[in-house]
């Protein structure tokens, strides 16, 4: 059997391209959603059709009871999404705090019960000006705890750590993946509004891309 690995799927374009790479690289991924009480719950559908149509492992946790100990996001609690773009400091108002540890923490706890050697996630250069949990001196603190944190190490695998949401897309339209089956806008509504900073950047990854996204958008 193939090395087991546990990939964190949020259902988003990032998360999508890690584990149709992870499948590519021969390895046997164990999908590991989150339900954080964020407003886009919508991406967890998308997860789960995906890995139904790939036939592969694939657990969503619900682990919305800890808002009433980090609440203060506008994915999860009552503030308005910003628009406009994805660098802007008002994008700041999108963090979680401490999710990332939160995730990697209870994905490593899956791994080592699965006696899985790695664990996977979407961490981008893109995030690193706004999100604290994916600048690479946090993936190396992490690799650090998870490598003593248990009897068996696990190792925190970042592909795309140091490249461009457009470059992950560049790498998935080489998969010949369809991104038709990734979430990405931070509102849960029945199309994606096309103004937050997550669909901002998503929509400038296909342009860079020369490819038209296959999203429906609300502008």
């Amino acid at each position: 059997m193939s090395e087991k690995v546990v990939v964190i799927y949020s259902g988003g374009m990032d998360s999508f391209t890690v584990l149709h790479k992870a499948l590519k690289d021969g390895k046997t991924p164990y999908a590991l959603s989150f339900d954080y009480g964020q407003r886009h719950k919508k991406e967890l559908d998308y997860a789960a059709r995906v890995c139904e149509s790939l036939g592969v492992n694939h657990k969503i946790v619900d682990i919305s009871a800890i808002n009433s100990l980090v609440g203060g996001s506008a994915l999860t609690s009552d503030i308005e999404v910003p628009e406009g773009h994805y660098e802007e400091p008002s994008m700041q108002t999108t963090v979680v705090p401490n999710r990332n540890m939160i995730l990697l923490s209870l994905a490593t706890g899956y791994a080592v019960s699965l006696e899985a050697t790695k664990v996977y996630y979407g961490a981008h250069s893109g995030d690193h000006a706004i999100y604290p949990d994916c600048r690479p001196e946090f993936v190396e603190k992490m690799n650090d705890v998870c490598g003593i944190a248990n009897y068996t190490p696990v190792e925190i695998v970042t592909p795309y750590l140091k490249e461009s949401k457009t470059a992950i897309l560049t790498d998935g339209l080489k998969m010949g993946l369809d991104y038709g089956q990734t979430w990405t806008c931070y509102n849960g509504r029945e199309h994606a509004c096309g103004k937050c900073g997550a669909c901002q950047e998503r929509l400038e990854a296909f342009t860079d891309n020369n490819a038209t996204d296959p999203l429906t958008y609300e502008v």
